[in-house]
């Protein structure tokens, strides 16, 4: 099936170099956080393809506005479980068509799309590539001109150096759908070497098995360096794939369904209106959670009892997704110059609706509201003896760890706390989860923690001891 889209003008580009064509015409959008990139295409005469765009539509519109464009289609290349998808919000914005799998179900307007139908763009096409694999309904997208196949939008498909992982569905069901992530892989290998790749997830993303720091590709690159591609035979590709998870933040379970149903529409940007320390008081004995996103050294120094840490940062949505419901009021603590509008984005793009507002601690402060503390080391003030908690990934665990450390993941943490040694010394890379692994120890009840201000190569550095590798 072909739908026609109207006279829109391609843009003139050099048709023996497609990655070209991607420099003039195509904007990657990257979110640093959840480790994915959102794509914007120029179609010429205004007209614009947004592909995978996140409900925080903030770079997107401005890159729009810097080029002149609207969005015409909004392409989803599947049910995302990291972020809610802005295509609808673009659907009533700009009046943009959503395209998106019929196999998907979704519960508001779109052009459902099968294996092998194209959308005219208005010189250029769109191709509907039935990938199944990272999820049951998922498309890659193959932009052509004519017949000559310029860059494929893989999804969570074929990524750089790997695929996206295929058990979100379920651990039952995660061989089953690695078996349908080989086939979908190989068919892609098929396309022709110069074809550019442009993959949803990359590195830093729970939705990706491990890749490198590169967010595109080409199919020929992927052919010679992309290890899954270069298993023997299906069972080796699917030990491989699966033998690459680790786990994924708890919101993931949820956000597949709601973009399916549908993100309910913004009407304006979400906002945190200032609140009293009575307003505080009042809210959190009704429940509210109470988030502290200031940095690790100012939690450390003084805080609200109960208080999560949770410092606002690229990677600030993955924390609160994995540590708290969704359906919860969310309470911020702030200090002076955080960015207000970043952190409600950050906290809507992945469901949170009820953000009622936020306090500048100065105010609990002047206040005399009780605070508790906890410690901050430096490397080389660990003492020997003091039991020692990481908290980081198992991954990265098993590549060096400091010796003796109790491993518990920070997401695992709230129902393991009765497992952290009393006393410890909380550790991750860099110090921002081990002070939210702190703050959640502490509202279990433990005393006397310290949190390690650097990683376990910064106290191998310091100390002249080596980390051991492996669980």
């Amino acid at each position: 099936m072909r739908v026609g889209a109207g006279a829109i003008r391609a843009l003139p580009w050099n048709p023996e170099d497609p990655m070209g064509f991607a420099d003039d015409h195509l904007i990657p959008l990257v979110d640093s956080g959840l480790g994915n990139s959102a794509y914007l295409v120029d179609l010429g005469d205004g007209g614009a393809l947004a592909v995978d765009a996140s409900r925080d539509l903030r770079a997107l519109r401005s890159a729009a506005g810097r080029h002149g464009l609207r969005v015409a289609f909004a392409a989803d290349t599947h049910l995302h479980a990291d972020f809610l998808s802005g295509a609808l919000q673009l659907a009533a914005d700009d009046g943009a068509t959503v395209l998106a799998s019929a196999t998907g179900h979704r519960g508001f307007p779109h052009r459902a799309l099968t294996d092998g139908d194209e959308i005219d763009l208005g010189g250029l096409t769109l191709r509907a590539l039935a990938t199944p694999g990272h999820t049951d309904e998922h498309l890659s997208f193959l932009l052509l001109d004519g017949s000559r196949a310029l860059g494929v939008f893989t999804g969570g498909s074929l990524i750089v150096g790997s695929a996206a992982r295929t058990d979100l569905l379920g651990a039952d069901r995660a061989e089953e759908l690695a078996r349908a992530q080989y086939r979908s892989l190989h068919r892609l290998a098929e396309l022709p070497d110069q074809v550019a790749v442009w993959p949803t997830h990359g590195a830093g993303s729970f939705c990706s098995a491990p890749s490198g720091a590169e967010r595109t590709t080409t199919i020929g690159a992927q052919r010679q360096s992309n290890p899954l591609l270069g298993a023997p035979d299906e069972d080796t590709f699917v030990r491989r794939l699966l033998g690459g998870l680790g786990s994924y933040p708890a919101y993931f379970d949820r956000l597949a369904e709601a973009n399916r149903r549908g993100p309910a529409l913004l009407e304006s940007d979400p906002g945190l209106p200032p609140l009293t320390v009575a307003e505080i008081r009042r809210l959190v004995g009704q429940g509210a959670q109470l988030v502290d996103v200031r940095p690790i050294a100012d939690f450390a120094a003084g805080h609200i009892p109960g208080a999560l840490s949770n410092p606002l940062r690229d990677q600030f949505a993955t924390w609160l997704g994995w540590l708290l419901p969704e359906d919860a009021p969310l309470v911020f603590v702030t200090a002076p110059g955080q960015d207000l509008a970043e952190l409600a984005w950050q906290a809507v793009k992945i469901g949170y609706e009820r953000l009622v507002g936020h306090l500048p601690m100065a105010a609990w402060i002047a206040d005399g509201g009780e605070q508790q503390t906890v410690e901050l080391l430096g490397a080389d003030r660990m003492t020997e003896g003091r039991p020692v908690l990481d908290v980081r990934q198992d991954a990265e665990r098993a590549a060096g760890h400091i010796p003796g450390a109790v491993g518990i993941e920070l997401g695992d943490l709230p129902a393991h706390a009765e497992e952290a040694p009393a006393g410890a010394v909380v550790h991750c890379g860099h110090g921002e989860r081990a002070m939210t692994a702190a703050s959640l120890l502490q509202r279990a009840g433990h005393k006397d923690l310290a949190v390690l201000a650097g990683g376990p190569d910064d106290w191998a550095e310091a100390t002249g001891h080596p980390l051991v590798e492996g669980t």
